[in-house]
């Protein structure tokens, strides 16, 4: 059984920086792709940044490109978002989500971790 335990969400001001980490177990991953979402407060969850396990192929939406870096470490089955620069609109929850390269609605979800953003 596929689990994801996301960690390192906060409250920060406008500029600072986070780091959410997404630690991965329950099967092997390297025919996997590992995603960030994120729902801000009375709006639909979109899709942040993806990385595929084998490989390291990532994909950012527009709005965080330059800012965030999507990584992952193997040998820990860990994925990171590395946030920079933070807005205020960055505020939301986050969630991690896994599934096999292909598939178009993930089917595996962390619990999700709070981010806010003060200006």
């Amino acid at each position: 059984q596929v689990q994801l335990v996301e960690s390192g969400g906060g409250s920060v001001q406008a500029g600072d920086s986070l780091r959410l980490s997404c630690a991965a177990s329950g099967r092997a991953f390297s025919n996997y792709v590992m995603a960030w979402f994120r729902q801000a407060p009375g709006k639909e969850r979109e899709f942040v940044a993806a990385i595929r396990w084998s490989g390291g192929n990532t994909v950012y939406t527009d709005s965080v490109k330059g800012r965030f870096t999507i990584s992952r470490d193997n040998a820990k089955n860990t994925v990171y978002l590395q946030m920079n620069s933070l807005k205020p609109e960055d505020t939301a929850v986050y969630y991690c989500a896994t599934d096999v390269v292909g598939i178009s609605v993930y089917r595996y979800w962390g619990q999700g971790t709070q981010v806010t953003v003060s200006s």
